[in-house]
């Protein structure tokens, strides 16, 4: 009698989820995307430079300036934004201003 209860092939799996679960899952989901939306939304700075992208345009300027050196990034970063221009370095905000 224990071996039967504890056996999960005589229940069906169906049966124990309700009808009603596609229903309640679309209004969950447009609620993540709303806050998914809400978290990355970010002011758009006046200052050109790479975007925060999620933390990864921090991560992606950071390491420019590791393996080119800072010399040769703040080159670059002068050649693609202009002469004043906003980096992550270290994940702070650094503004490069040359000319």
């Amino acid at each position: 009698m224990v071996l039967e209860t504890l056996n999960p092939m005589q229940y069906n799996i169906t049966s124990l989820v309700p009808d009603t679960m596609p229903v309640a899952t679309v209004p969950i989901l447009i609620l993540v995307g709303f806050l998914f939306l809400i978290w990355n939304h970010e002011e758009t700075s006046s200052i050109p430079g790479p975007g925060y992208c999620m933390g990864i345009g921090p991560l992606i300027s950071h390491g420019r300036f590791l393996w080119m050196g800072v010399g040769n990034a703040c080159n670059y970063y002068n050649k693609t934004y202009g002469e004043f221009v906003r980096v992550w370095i270290g994940g702070e905000e650094t503004f490069i201003i040359s000319k």
